[in-house]
């Protein structure tokens, strides 16, 4: 490897040491089972000085576009050792940072590891002034890296980055986006336990007029599980004048909706009567409300990740 590494760098002709250079990492690629140290050691020439920069970021941009070859474990190696050995000069090569991250956020996604492929996106630099992104490319890696923190529940890490996408969503034309912005925000506040707050989120989604949104189907049992989520988060906010607007509001809607939806919304209706008694009657049992309530909160856990998936799917 090292002879071939130093015959490839002594080619004056640029075109020649790049198809070199192509040769040497195809067969590192390609080898079974992966020479991970032969890997390593063509990264390490890579960002020495003795390749030059116009050089080193195309074989970069190939070695990155080629990792997917790789084992799962050994890509994953091999990547990480990448960015490590790039770090000190990652300026130049911000692009093919940005690919080698991208690919381990695949992989740990379709892995399950949410939390380990939003901490690999979010380590992009999305306000680069040398990558120029717009907004709405912004928006939309916010709201992914949103999503897979909220995967695990990390309504923390998940809120951070859907206040950046706040900023962006106001001028955004992009519904489908939107709509997924909306579907993160409701869950981070479910999560929080803002579940007054959550329960008007939940409700605006649900009342979506629209059926085709881009390329996409509002499906209806999406639109009714939004409105159970709504139900759900106002069963277990505090009292209050504004939890009893709510109430009366969801009364309304599901009323209306019994005659499109009778199984679904009979049963959210009989819930929904069966709190506005228990609000109503000044004799209701505190301990068992109070264990209803811990019940409703599972509950409504799994509607929300349900639901969460149905309307930001994992693609």
């Amino acid at each position: 490897m090292d002879s071939a590494l130093a015959s490839a760098a002594a080619i004056a002709d640029q075109r020649q040491k790049i198809e070199q250079y192509r040769h040497i990492l195809a067969s590192v690629i390609s080898s079974s089972p992966p020479d991970i140290p032969q890997a390593k050691r063509f990264l390490n020439h890579m960002v020495s000085d003795e390749v030059p920069l116009v050089v080193s970021r195309q074989l970069l941009q190939t070695f990155a576009q080629e990792l997917g070859k790789l084992e799962p474990d050994s890509q994953k190696e091999v990547a990480h050792y990448a960015l490590t050995q790039i770090q000190p000069r990652v300026v130049s090569f911000e692009e093919q940072v940005v690919v080698i991250r991208e690919k381990l956020a695949e992989l740990y996604e379709s892995e399950q590891q949410w939390s380990s492929a939003a901490q690999m996106l979010s380590g992009i630099d999305l306000d680069s002034g040398i990558r120029m992104l717009d907004d709405t490319n912004k928006l939309s890696k916010c709201v992914q890296i949103a999503r897979l923190y909220l995967e695990d529940d990390d309504a923390v890490n998940a809120e951070a980055f859907i206040n950046k996408a706040s900023f962006l969503v106001t001028n955004s034309n992009q519904e489908v986006l939107n709509l997924q912005y909306k579907v993160c925000y409701a869950r981070i506040l479910d999560l929080k336990r803002k579940f007054l707050e959550a329960a008007l989120r939940y409700y605006g989604i649900s009342q979506i007029e629209q059926r085709q949104i881009g390329d996409e189907e509002i499906d209806e049992n999406a639109l009714e599980q939004a409105l159970s989520a709504a139900v759900t988060c106002t069963i277990l906010a505090g009292a209050g004048p504004q939890r009893s607007r709510v109430l009366a509001t969801l009364y309304k809607v599901l009323a209306f909706s019994l005659s499109q939806c009778p199984v679904i919304s009979h049963l959210l209706l009989f819930t929904l009567l069966s709190l506005i008694a228990a609000v109503t009657s000044n004799h209701h049992d505190r301990l068992g409300s109070l264990l209803i309530q811990f019940c409703q909160l599972e509950t409504n856990q799994r509607k929300s990740r349900h639901l969460f998936r149905v309307f930001v799917p994992l693609v």
